[in-house]
């Protein structure tokens, strides 16, 4: 009894110790996500058209070091596993390159424009270092699939969790420590931000523990997997999906400020609609599996990217009404829970196809490519936005926008979301892997089981031999 205790206790630890970890790279991301883009043209007043350029050239760059880090990553050994230390060296130069991006220098135009781009693209690579070990180490941590099941749950909470906490609180953090200077004012919340998630990647690392050896990948030519790829059409087409819906994600995010401080005239009112659509989709997320099986993953992405339209559809009815506002917004964060919740059970079907198809597993190329993907659709984002407010007349020291910026900001948090949104919809009713796949794991399931025996069997002649 003593030993199933103890063993109960160190499950639960390292099952908060691992969803903490999302909780720390969410405090400061969702300020990132949400406010760094304002930080920049409102309050270190740098120019919309050089920020846009900035934030093209730093995703393309973040998107290589993502293949870079995963690679350090295969290769690393330690007494303390390949993984894990990355939360350890990784937590304190993330935590700092967070605090000089939310600082504004005492230097030219120019000299904070050069200081902007070297202290994002600082934190856009530490944050690659801390959070790709997060997808790299469960393997590693157990063998059992209900297990990981219940680890990955508890970072999706985590996650939700620490994104929940800045869109509620950091408006109103701001306003608190800067007493009316707001540069000060989000230098100190991030400050805070930073110290704690420095604090919890150092618990991340000693609550959990590399215990299983991560099997090693079948060898195969660049040729050999690109041609897996050209064969894989569930993965090309939920690669044009992964262009669609984060640039609308990413896009809409970051116009979310600008949205209620100057089309509505609310800047409360951002802080409410962040917080709607961090809890809700926390919410949501629990019912997924349920949905799940009753509709099939595909259909359930579907419907629930109808869901979100229908909410982003009355919010924009609602015009400046508070209260229609909400309404929208808790319909389109229910649409976007769910949906979110599917797209990361949904991308690893396509790498069964691929193996399915031609006998080689693609997990770790694929993993790469979709995050590289991701990395695009977040430039596209901010270098549509950045042109946006460049071609509109934004004036960030202005306190009422012009007709043509308003428009713009429309545009940003309705209009284009809302048409990407549809895109993505009919980009996923191509994807037809739900229907094919039972069939294709069993016979995959099949052809391992037969290739582990024929293994076994030539093993034992040779020791036979022997």
């Amino acid at each position: 009894m003593e030993a199933f205790k103890k063993s109960t206790a160190f499950l639960w630890r390292q099952r908060i110790g691992y969803g903490s970890a999302d909780f720390a790279c969410n405090l400061i991301w969702q300020m990132i996500s949400l406010y760094l883009l304002f930080f920049y043209t409102d309050i270190m007043q740098l120019s919309a058209a050089a920020i846009s350029l900035m934030f093209v050239v730093t995703r393309v760059i973040d998107g290589v070091t993502d293949l870079l880090v995963g690679y350090a990553i295969d290769h690393t050994h330690t007494r303390w596993g390949q993984s894990r230390p990355y939360f350890l060296f990784g937590a304190i130069p993330f935590a700092l390159f967070a605090v000089l991006a939310f600082t504004v220098p005492d230097l030219s135009e120019q000299g904070k424009l050069i200081y902007a781009f070297v202290t994002y693209v600082g934190l856009s690579f530490m944050y690659t270092v801390v959070n790709i070990p997060l997808a790299s180490v469960l393997p590693s941590l157990t063998n059992d699939a209900h297990e990981r099941t219940n680890l990955s749950t508890s970072r999706k909470f985590f996650g939700f969790l620490g994104a929940s906490i800045v869109s509620a609180c950091s408006l109103g953090m701001v306003a608190y420590f800067g007493g009316g200077d707001e540069a000060a004012g989000y230098h100190d919340v991030m400050l805070i931000f930073g110290i704690v998630g420095c604090l919890i990647f150092f618990f991340t690392f000693a609550a959990i523990r590399e215990e299983v050896p991560v099997a090693e990948a079948k060898k195969v030519t660049l040729k050999e997997t690109l041609h897996s790829l050209a064969q894989n059409r569930p993965w090309k087409i939920f690669a044009v999906n992964i262009l669609f819906m984060w640039t609308g994600f990413f896009l809409q995010a970051s116009a979310l400020i600008y949205y209620f401080k100057y089309y509505v005239g609310s800047t409360a009112m951002a802080g409410v609609v962040a917080s709607i659509m961090s809890i809700v989709p926390m919410l949501v997320n629990f019912l997924v599996p349920y949905l799940s099986k009753k509709l099939g993953k595909c259909r359930l992405f579907l419907a629930s990217a109808g869901v979100q339209l229908l909410g982003l559809a009355v919010l924009w009815a609602g015009g400046v009404s508070e209260t229609i506002i909400i309404v929208g917004a808790v319909i389109m964060a229910a649409g976007y829970g769910a949906k979110e919740s599917i797209y990361f059970s949904l991308q690893a079907d396509p790498v069964d196809y691929g193996e399915w198809k031609t006998g080689i597993n693609t997990a770790g190329t694929l993993s790469s490519v979709n995050g590289f993907l991701g990395k695009c659709a977040q430039a596209a984002a901010g270098g549509l936005a950045g042109l946006l407010f460049a071609i509109s007349g934004y004036d960030g020291g202005a306190a009422v926008q012009g007709g043509e910026a308003l428009l713009a900001i429309q545009s940003m948090y309705v209009y284009i979301p809302a048409l990407l949104l549809i895109a993505s919809m009919l980009t996923m009713r191509l994807y037809k892997l739900d229907e094919e796949y039972p069939r294709i794991k069993a016979e995959l399931d099949e052809r391992r089981a037969k290739a582990a025996a024929e293994a076994e069997t030539s093993l034992q002649m040779a020791v036979e031999k022997g």
